[in-house]
């Protein structure tokens, strides 16, 4: 009797395994308590379709001046400079678009909804390049100073009891926004918009602008180049042998 629970255990997982295998997405399975744990590699498209469209090139990001503007340009950080350098390289990386150099832009409205509306403008961009997509938008990176006084223990090398005391932690944050906007390059049409932000903190005053810069970028990789390429996701599935 207790073969026959064996065997009935492998032939599920057996026909979990072939199942998963025709659709192409099987990674793994474990046999848990209450069943059979199947993992899945599942592949996700770009949120952009590209069919037809192989070419991209990139309009000056506007950068949005906000607080933390000053300590920026004390540190010597060009923002707009880094960040389309780090994209260039991304698409590069990351996507199977060829990347065209466009030609210098002057753009008649720094109002990005009203940018975002002018179609005309957008096509001759286009033209003027030969790209099939225009990427484009906008970005604020602030530097905040996030000190303050945090509550600690110490133990009273005196009396031997536990205390609480104010400690005054210097801590610096950085915090990226970014508006990424897609447009066709034959019709001037928006194509995609999408909304991307994260925020790092780190431990003192002195902290390179720089690193906090790449630490948002490096966080909001996976999420940029999903809108140009499909990605692998890991997920899993539970299937029940009693």
């Amino acid at each position: 009797m207790r073969q026959w629970k064996t065997d009935r255990n492998f032939s599920v997982a057996s026909r979990v395994t072939l199942a998963v295998l025709g659709f192409g997405l099987f990674a793994s399975s474990v046999v848990v308590a209450s069943g059979v744990e199947v993992k899945f590699t599942v592949p996700v498209r770009a949120r952009l379709d590209l069919m037809d469209r192989s070419t991209i090139t990139l309009a000056p990001f506007l950068v949005v001046t906000e607080e933390g503007e000053g300590t920026i340009e004390r540190r010597g950080l060009d923002v707009q400079s880094e960040f389309e350098g780090y994209l260039r390289r991304l698409l590069k990386r990351r996507t199977r678009l060829k990347l065209l150099d466009s030609m210098p832009i002057d753009y008649p409205s720094f109002d990005l909804a009203e940018l975002s509306a002018d179609t005309d403008f957008w096509r001759v961009v286009g033209e003027r390049s030969g790209a099939d997509l225009i990427l484009a938008g906008s970005l604020d990176f602030d530097i905040q100073d996030r000190s303050g006084y945090r509550t600690e223990e110490y133990v009273s090398p005196f009396d031997g009891r536990t205390y609480y005391r104010q400690v005054l932690v210097d801590q610096t944050g950085f915090e990226y926004d970014i508006v990424m906007e897609v447009f066709d390059g034959k019709t001037g049409e928006r194509l995609y918009i999408d909304n991307f932000k994260d925020f790092k903190q780190f431990e003192g005053e002195s902290v390179d602008p720089l690193e906090g810069m790449f630490e948002n970028l490096r966080a909001l990789e996976d999420r940029i180049t999903g809108v140009f390429s499909q990605k692998q996701v890991e997920t899993s599935r539970i299937l029940l042998t009693n």
